[in-house]
């Protein structure tokens, strides 16, 4: 009995593939290996990456809320003490935006923990 090959799902498998591949740069966008590897390569990234943008961020938080904080004399753990004494319950990403852009309401805030 002669061999069966399904190449109408192997060209399916390997057309999905350069489509993620497009836009690449050399032989990446149309060599199957090369394209395969690169694809799987980003994929790793893309995953790492979508933890790594939430450590990112809230690192940005806390040195804004430092920066905010130490404007009117406190330093961030002083002040995250404080937010948690008074049950002030305000997560990192809303302080952060109240530091930067209304540094009035940050300051009632700031005067409320103190």
């Amino acid at each position: 009995m002669p061999r069966s090959v399904n190449s109408v799902a192997k060209r399916a498998r390997r057309k999905k593939v350069l489509k993620q591949a497009k836009g690449y740069f050399g032989r990446r966008k149309n060599v199957w290996t090369v394209a395969k590897n690169a694809v799987d390569k980003a994929m790793l990234y893309a995953y790492r990456d979508r933890k790594t943008k939430k450590r990112n961020f809230r690192a940005l938080w806390i040195t804004r809320i430092n920066a905010g904080a130490r404007l009117h004399g406190m330093s961030y753990s002083q002040f995250m003490g404080g937010l948690k004494a008074n049950s002030i319950d305000l997560n990192r990403k809303v302080l952060a935006d109240l530091a930067m852009n209304h540094p009035e309401a940050f300051a009632a805030i700031v005067n409320k923990v103190k």
